[in-house]
């Protein structure tokens, strides 16, 4: 009689469509001391449902296309009892649908042009509780996890400062270094005309909606948009 195991084998479900990558992955996990037990394989989303019911695998190695349908919509149920998890194994490059699977909860990604041992690897890992993931997609899954489910304070002034140009900038901070100044000494010591001083506090004022050079100095402080603290103008 053989010796028992010293660890309990690895719970290994199985689906996948293709008969023939069905059968060597099979052949290949019972293989001796892998450490693993094939414990169902299925071929379709239906098959997969069916035999889940009947068994609770440690680690499924799912084909994201099966017969032409993704495999996604069956996380779920493969998800649902908290102790199995993923390990997807697959041929596609589409990296909107493997980042999306691993937002769903796959702890792995695997193509199918890896070597065995690459394989048992993966499987093991995965079953282990850790990441077998590449560090380009958890880079990108962690930045649509934070963009999802991160709060984020909005402030609607932001958007309306955002629309400032350079320019308009600098003749802000000059209204509010230089006071009660008047249009004329402002123009010179930004080196344009009143004329072009004037076009640009109406674009200022759309922009930031206020009505004068007060409001718009009142505005500046408030909201540091520049470090001087100059008193107000007069109005």
């Amino acid at each position: 009689m053989n010796p028992a195991p010293a660890h309990p084998l690895i719970k290994v479900m199985i689906i996948e469509d293709h008969k023939t990558m069905l059968w060597g992955l099979q052949r290949l996990l019972e293989g001796e001391h892998t450490g693993m037990e094939v414990v169902a394989t299925a071929d379709t989303l239906d098959d997969g449902l069916e035999r889940l019911a009947h068994c609770v695998p440690d680690v499924v190695l799912l084909d994201l296309d099966l017969n032409g349908l993704s495999s996604l919509p069956l996380l779920p149920a493969l998800l649902a009892n908290e102790h199995t998890r993923v390990l997807l194994f697959t041929s596609s490059r589409d990296r909107e649908l493997l980042d999306q699977a691993v937002v769903h909860g796959v702890r792995g990604i695997l193509h199918k042009d890896a070597a065995p041992e690459v394989l048992l690897k993966a499987i093991t890992k995965v079953h282990d509780g850790e990441l077998w993931l590449e560090q380009n997609t958890l880079s990108r899954v962690f930045v649509e996890f934070t963009r999802r489910h991160v709060p984020r304070r909005t402030d609607p002034e932001l958007a309306k400062q955002a629309a400032l140009t350079t320019r308009e900038r600098k003749i802000i901070d000059a209204i509010v270094s230089g006071s009660g100044a008047l249009n004329k000494s402002l123009a010179q010591s930004l080196f344009i005309s009143e004329h072009t001083l004037r076009n640009h506090l109406v674009s200022i004022y759309k922009k930031l909606q206020v009505s004068n050079r007060l409001e718009l100095y009142v505005y500046a402080v408030k909201h540091h948009l520049t470090a001087d603290s100059a008193p107000p103008p007069q109005a």
